[in-house]
């Protein structure tokens, strides 16, 4: 193990949808409660307006705390909405064409779910980290999940960082801390009563 892997950081991801009025109070309460490295705008909408009022928001946080704010999927609003990158879905499809896009400065990452191969592709064609899921149990997907041995490997043999997500609970978390750069929290903390004070339990299982 290296020392940038001896505790992980924390990726929050926004629910699919959300409402402006009460959100990013809601939001500032998470990014107070826990140390969180980057911030990921993921919604369900496909409405450019929308997202567009949704980023502005969001980003006044984020910046407020200097954590960068990444989109889900949508390359072409990071620059007209001043996003620090985007988070890709598709694996390593993209890459290379959407770093050549936005320039070496802008965060891109690569969600692969269980793929080693896809995720490798993906760090050799530029991507700044892998994201591996769904890690616990899901009623949703083809159920495939990324194992911990996945993790233990990517730790040992590949420098670009990684990130677990998808259906984490305390235990999976205190499991993965040692072989993750990062944890993803999205669903796991909007569902709970008090979101600040679930993303605070979950960075305490980290270690």
């Amino acid at each position: 193990m290296t020392d940038a892997r001896d505790r992980p950081q924390i990726t929050l991801v926004t629910p699919p949808e959300l409402e402006l009025s009460g959100f990013p109070d809601a939001l500032a309460r998470c990014l107070d409660a826990a140390p969180v490295a980057c911030l990921r705008l993921a919604l369900s909408t496909r409405d450019d307006d929308r997202i567009g009022r949704a980023a502005d928001a969001l980003r006044e946080v984020a910046h407020a705390r200097d954590i960068p704010l990444v989109i889900e999927s949508h390359v072409l609003l990071v620059p007209r909405l001043g996003l620090d990158g985007v988070h890709l879905t598709d694996a390593a499809r993209s890459v290379r064409k959407v770093r050549k896009d936005l320039g070496d400065e802008a965060i891109v990452g690569a969600f692969c779910g269980a793929s080693r191969h896809d995720g490798m592709t993906a760090g050799e064609l530029g991507a700044d980290y892998v994201s591996f899921g769904p890690v616990g149990a899901t009623p949703l997907g083809d159920g495939r999940r990324a194992e911990r041995e996945l993790f233990e490997w990517w730790s040992e043999m590949i420098e670009v960082p990684v990130i677990a997500e998808g259906a984490l609970d305390e235990d999976l978390v205190r499991s993965l801390a040692p072989v993750t750069d990062f944890f993803a929290f999205g669903a796991e903390v909007w569902a709970a009563e008090d979101p600040a004070a679930r993303l605070a339990a979950l960075a305490a299982a980290m270690g």
